[in-house]
């Protein structure tokens, strides 16, 4: 996990959106040990207090959990992912949304530009014999 952090948001949150992105596409899984927090702060060199701030608020998210001499794991809650990837989808329509409504577009010129671009994608695909 390389991040390239954004100077706008704290690197902790930065983390915690990392790794409820690999829980979604299924490279951390339910049960899934992460690195020890020192472990973890040298491979994306950051500061050890950093991720044990991320680590904390996972555990508080109910994403993680510690199990006393044996490490740090994804919680075992597959319902959880469901619920992860949700939200995260609904965060970035909430976003994208107002960033259309900003540039002047109404919700039904939204839902056309959208659907325009999903054709698009639907032919390119096509085009490429996937």
């Amino acid at each position: 996990m390389k991040l390239n952090f954004d100077a706008a948001n704290p690197i902790y949150e930065q983390i915690i959106e990392e790794i409820k992105k690999m829980i979604v596409r299924g490279e951390l899984n339910p049960g899934d040990k992460l690195p020890s927090q020192r472990d973890m702060a040298k491979y994306i060199e950051v500061n050890p207090n950093t991720i044990q701030r991320a680590y904390r608020e996972m555990e508080l998210l109910d994403l993680i959990e510690t199990r006393r001499g044996k490490g740090t794991f994804v919680k075992e809650d597959d319902s959880m992912v469901i619920t992860i990837r949700n939200d995260m989808a609904r965060d970035a329509v909430s976003k994208f949304i107002s960033e259309m409504k900003s540039l002047g577009y109404t919700g039904k010129e939204i839902i056309e530009y959208v659907k325009g671009e999903i054709e698009k994608k639907e032919e390119e695909k096509e085009g490429n014999g996937e």
